[in-house]
């Protein structure tokens, strides 16, 4: 049997990030991951947007790691020269009542530590976005884009380069915690029997089930899975916007909002479809729904210009009558298993966080002294 010290479940962003933290700490490190590349699932279906941390509930994990990631994530851009682009976001009030809403989204934004939220009559936010229609707006400048694939590149290039190992087409069929050692059993078409003394379970949408396959890992503090599908449509007309488009938030999500890609392409979504297997096809009976949330706040929109163009799956672990979710990230302490650690829930803002939940998997580990540059 090879042994290891420590093995990281899934390529993903957060995965990456959490082998780069670790290698970089001089860890022996070995990714495994069941599909034929990095990033191919969550992380490569969203928006790939650098949030600011508005929303979260404040004290959460969510908006400590978006804070102090989404630092981190402009800093390492600069650094490794990855596109990227510091665009900000106005979240536009389109009535009067949505408008009042703008201070309370302002003071939850201030509890979580974004202190550079600036709310604007609809005058100076149409000087800034002429296209754009409503009676006030809040102005973040701290969001951006990111080319979310270079940026797991670098990750990877990074972990490799201390030392990192990956293998793909790897799923990790099983694992059985023993003392002071975890036993896996990874299959694919090189099968191999693995024994670690760290096991980080970052498998995204997988992770429960993998949680689920670890001998010893009590049942009752894994948490159920949900999918929650978000659809995105791209726009055949140029949209005349240089910010992110939101519309005030609305009970069980954030509206139907504009983004953009680095070439400056306007796409809208994602929606929230709850769905009960992984299916990535786009309804294009969906844009229906999208125009008229769209026309509040760019009234200009052509009739036909919508068209499906992608959907990413958010791994949730809350049902659909619970607005709010949280990342839950266990370690020994929580469950009695020495040396797991496992990562649920990790949906949006986690690109943004992912070098800070790194960073705290790392002090988990024990290695909070040995930060990576």
């Amino acid at each position: 049997m090879d042994r290891v010290e420590c093995v990281v479940v899934g390529a993903g962003v957060v995965g990456l990030a959490i082998a780069r933290r670790l290698a970089l700490a001089g860890l022996e490190v070995v990714v495994v991951e069941a599909a034929e590349g990095i990033g191919t699932a969550t992380s490569s279906r969203n928006s790939e947007v650098i949030h600011a941390g508005i929303y979260y509930p404040a004290g959460s994990l969510m908006a400590r790691m978006c804070v102090a990631g989404k630092r981190a994530l402009y800093g390492y851009c600069r650094d490794h020269g990855i596109p990227h682009r510091n665009c900000g976001k106005l979240i536009v009030a389109t009535t009067a009542s949505e408008a009042e809403k703008l201070q309370s989204i302002k003071a939850h934004a201030e509890a979580n530590g974004v202190l550079d939220m600036q709310v604007l009559s609809g005058e100076a936010a149409r000087a800034m976005e002429p296209a754009l229609h409503c009676d006030a707006a809040l102005l973040s400048p701290s969001t951006g884009i990111v080319d979310s694939h270079a940026f797991m590149l670098a990750l990877r290039g990074d972990a490799e380069a201390a030392g990192a190992a990956y293998a793909f087409h790897a799923p990790l069929l099983r694992a059985r915690a023993t003392t002071g050692a975890i036993e896996l059993d990874v299959g694919g078409e090189a099968p191999m029997t693995l024994q670690c003394r760290l096991l980080v379970n970052a498998a995204g949408l997988g992770a429960t089930a993998v949680a689920r396959g670890i001998d010893g890992m009590p049942i009752e503090l894994i948490p159920p899975a949900y999918l929650a599908k978000g659809n995105y449509f791209s726009c055949s007309a140029r949209a005349p916007f240089s910010r992110l488009i939101y519309p005030v938030p609305e009970p069980g999500g954030l509206g139907v909002h504009l983004t953009l890609d680095l070439a400056g392409q306007a796409r809208f979504g994602p929606d929230v479809e709850w769905v009960d297997t992984i299916d990535y096809a786009v309804d294009p009976a969906r844009a229906e729904l999208f125009y008229p949330a769209i026309r509040r706040y760019w009234p200009d929109l052509p009739d036909g210009a919508l068209m499906p163009s992608y959907s990413g799956i958010r791994p949730k672990i809350v049902p659909p009558a619970v607005a709010k979710q949280d990342f839950l990230i266990q370690g020994p302490p929580d469950h009695g298993v020495g040396g797991l650690i496992n990562l649920f829930g990790i949906e949006s803002p986690g690109l943004t966080s992912s070098l800070a939940i790194a960073d705290y998997v790392g002090e988990l580990v024990g290695h909070d002294n040995s930060r990576g540059g």
